[in-house]
């Protein structure tokens, strides 16, 4: 049998629970977590069995992942995190997103004759906030030390680890691109090929990075020796941070943006990132009955492309770092009156050419262009424990590998998240001097009555804001369990194209090309889910993992 049609067989039925779930939410009542590797998740466990909160076990399983999940998140990566403390019962935010060099002028980029931004390489390098916002987390909210959070990453790196299914197909995958650089070829091709799924692989290098990191702290990163070593060998390579962008770089504490969705307060992170653009397809697909649609239907697809579709066109022409947006946009985008506004452009039985973004008053039409690439390499975690605080959790590298290379001997490989700039003058995310550019990150949470009710995020680049409105409508109008919701069938809107997973049928597939989409296989290009429902009656939580990954929500 080949690959190909085995991917044809369904699975084996269940004898009982809803029909879009493969398995039944994880139960616990003193703790769960949810990430994308088994390995992350039981070092999470471990530490909410040894007494710590849900953030201790959030930064001390992203640590883990930083490790296990090569291709997809590091130290050498950015954070953003949604905090509910249960002492305060107050919701919060972190944005620990790096900004460019202080030397990434407009002229700078001009000057060595780009037209638009690499993808990959020393430019596309950003100040990385992992290690900042593991600190931040750890110093306001949790019960351990870095240095007890890093201990199971850096026996990982060090002794080596078990390399499961989807990381060894990043890790094919990538094989030309690992190869072109001496030291990242000497890290990830250890043998001269990709890593197999159950291969062992180490990153010694990477370990003493970690123990650097988990005895002299977050200084270690951005002070000391691991700065010099990832300056020196940007500079080799024509790149722009030198010891300045490192020392001066800070995470912010910021309130989150929300919109009230039937009654459920979605919260969402607030600029640089486009948490805004699933708020405001929230707030389009509001005015429409979607339960009455039907879930997954040729209507209901129609309806929540065509609202992607004015958010991007929003996203595109306005999202860019927060110090840099046009004064009270963001407002004018999450106002219902603005969705009635743009609502009525939606035409239920015609996808539209094309939608201009909003006008904000007094200013002229925005060009609706966005330079950036649709990368997603990402993990997403969220974690609960038995005194109500909760936490939704997402550090990126955003391409696969990130900027394509290892710094030096340092093991770490660093994002390309400046890839998310444009060259175009005058637009909002433009490249400039210490400024933050485009970010596809958005971890989620889903209040009601001031309590959280669904921890919840989606990995997958331009595909976040999207899966996250589809997620939010599982939960609300479908009443899905929270492992249901996540494998579900999912959509993405990308380019011209609307891919659809294979759950979605081909008489909706017919319907959806009469109203004039492109209709394309969309295997692959989901992301994954991971979330945590909070009974508000009785506190039970309730984990749910995605089947697209390789992870495990589990409690106790």
């Amino acid at each position: 049998m080949t690959p190909s049609s085995a991917q044809q067989i369904p699975p084996g039925d269940r004898p009982a629970g809803n029909i879009r779930g493969t398995r039944s939410p994880a139960v616990g009542r003193r703790g769960m977590i949810a990430t994308s590797q088994s390995l992350a998740s039981a070092a999470g466990l471990r530490v909410l069995q040894d007494g710590g909160n849900a953030i201790d076990a959030a930064v001390t399983a992203a640590a883990v992942l930083a490790v296990v999940e090569p291709s997809m998140n590091g130290i050498g990566g950015d954070l953003l995190a949604i905090v509910y403390d249960a002492k305060t019962k107050q919701v919060c935010g972190l944005d620990s997103t790096g900004r460019s060099a202080y030397a990434a002028t407009p002229e700078e980029f001009a000057r060595r004759g780009l037209q638009e931004m690499p993808g990959r390489g020393p430019l596309t390098v950003d100040v990385p906030g992992v290690v900042e916002g593991w600190h931040q987390l750890l110093t306001r909210f949790g019960t351990i030390s870095l240095g007890r959070a890093v201990g199971p990453a850096i026996d990982f790196a060090r002794d080596g680890f078990p390399v499961a299914e989807l990381m060894a197909e990043a890790w094919k995958d990538n094989e030309q691109a690992l190869s072109s650089d001496p030291a990242t070829a000497a890290t990830f091709l250890p043998a001269g090929q990709p890593m197999a799924h159950g291969d062992i692989f180490a990153n010694p290098r990477l370990a003493r990075s970690l123990e650097a990191i988990g005895t002299d702290g977050r200084d270690a990163f951005y002070q000391g020796s691991i700065a010099r070593a990832i300056v020196a060998d940007l500079k080799a390579r024509q790149g722009l941070l030198d010891m300045r962008d490192f020392a001066d770089h800070t995470a912010d504490w910021v309130d989150p943006i929300s919109v009230n969705y039937h009654g459920y307060d979605v919260l969402e992170m607030p600029p640089s990132t486009q948490g805004f653009v699933a708020l405001e397809m929230l707030n389009l697909l509001e005015g429409f009955d979607l339960k009455a649609m039907g879930h997954n239907s040729a209507d209901y697809l129609h309806a929540v492309t065509e609202a992607k579709r004015i958010a991007f066109a929003d996203r595109g022409a306005y999202l860019a770092d927060r110090d840099h947006m046009q004064k009270d946009i963001l407002k004018m985008l999450l106002s219902k009156d603005y969705a009635a506004a743009r609502r009525i452009e939606i035409d239920l039985n015609q996808a539209a050419t094309g939608y201009a973004p909003g006008t904000a008053p007094g200013a002229g039409r925005p060009t609706p262009d966005f330079a950036g690439r649709d990368l997603g390499d990402t993990i997403y975690l969220t974690a609960a424990d038995g005194q109500g605080n909760v936490v939704s959790f997402i550090q990126s590298l955003f391409g696969s590998f990130g900027a394509g290379f290892v710094a030096g001997e340092t093991g770490i490989t660093l994002q390309n998240r400046g890839a998310g700039f444009t060259l175009q003058p005058g637009h909002p995310n433009q490249i400039g001097p210490h400024k933050r550019p485009l970010h596809t990150l958005v971890p989620a949470m889903i209040v009601k009555d001031g309590k959280p009710w669904v921890s919840f995020g989606v990995m997958g680049g331009d595909n976040q804001a999207q899966a996250h409105a589809q997620v939010v409508a599982n939960l609300i109008d479908f009443g899905m369990h929270v492992q249901e919701a996540g494998d579900a069938a999912r959509m993405r809107h990308m380019g011209d194209q609307l891919a659809l997973e294979s759950g979605i049928g081909a008489e909706v597939r017919k319907t959806l090309e009469a109203k004039g989409h492109t209709v394309s296989d969309g295997r692959g290009s989901m992301g994954g889910y991971q979330a945590i429902f909070i009974d508000p009656k009785t506190g039970v939580l309730l984990g749910g993992s995605d089947l697209r990954k390789d992870g495990l929500a589990i409690g106790w």
